[in-house]
């Protein structure tokens, strides 16, 4: 068996476009030796400096966001880091898949599937874990820099450096070798020293399985 590669990922269960990555990921991990190592990064955080300049419901939206990333924070802390892919799968199945609204209720939902305390969810009341929540962002945007968003993913570069881009942005998210052929693409960029970024306009929604 040939050592896994790392793949560190920073994701914010409210974005759509980061659950699709994050199914992709979990695809990979599947068709090639890649372990995914899970991370919370906060859109509510990232908005922070420009809030008053957010259209009033993206604002609203931003207003919601923070439980569900304390709650992330609040689990990783008690039970290791090794909870929060479950925990982002059974919150980003009820936010995106079954439409549910984004509040204390479903929150507690998802701790129950993925076998954690309920009282977990009392930590989207407070802002007791920012801090650990404020590092956790941190340490994603450090390594990609301040004008992206969710998801934040981070490769082994050519010396063995971590590479960090936003994305890939993709829909539906690709499945067999199809998932293979996107990371290994992924791999393949990490490895070119000097190269920073392609993109395309969106002419698509999320597509969900």
């Amino acid at each position: 068996m040939s050592e896994k590669t790392p793949a560190d990922f920073w994701f914010d269960p409210m974005c759509p476009w980061a659950w699709l990555t994050s199914r992709w990921m979990l695809e990979v991990e599947k068709v090639r030796p890649v372990e995914v190592r899970w991370h919370v990064m906060s859109l509510a955080v990232l908005n922070e400096p420009r809030k008053d300049e957010l259209p009033e419901r993206y604002a609203k939206a931003m207003e919601t966001a923070w439980a569900p990333v304390r709650v992330l924070i609040a689990a990783e802390e008690r039970f290791g880091s090794e909870v929060l892919g479950p925990l982002y799968t059974a919150l980003g199945t009820r936010f995106h898949l079954q439409e549910k609204p984004r509040t204390k209720e479903t929150i507690v939902e998802a701790l129950e599937e993925a076998g954690l305390p309920v009282e977990l969810a009392d930590a989207g009341d407070t802002d007791a874990y920012d801090t650990a929540l404020r590092a956790s962002h941190k340490a994603g945007i450090d390594l990609v820099g301040q004008d992206v968003g969710t998801p934040v993913i981070a490769v082994p570069g050519a010396d063995g450096e971590q590479i960090a881009f936003f994305g890939p942005v993709v829909t539906p998210a690709p499945k067999g070798e199809a998932a293979a052929r996107l990371w290994d693409g992924t791999l393949l960029v990490a490895s070119t020293p000097g190269f920073y970024e392609i993109k395309r306009t969106r002419d698509a929604s999320p597509q969900f399985d």
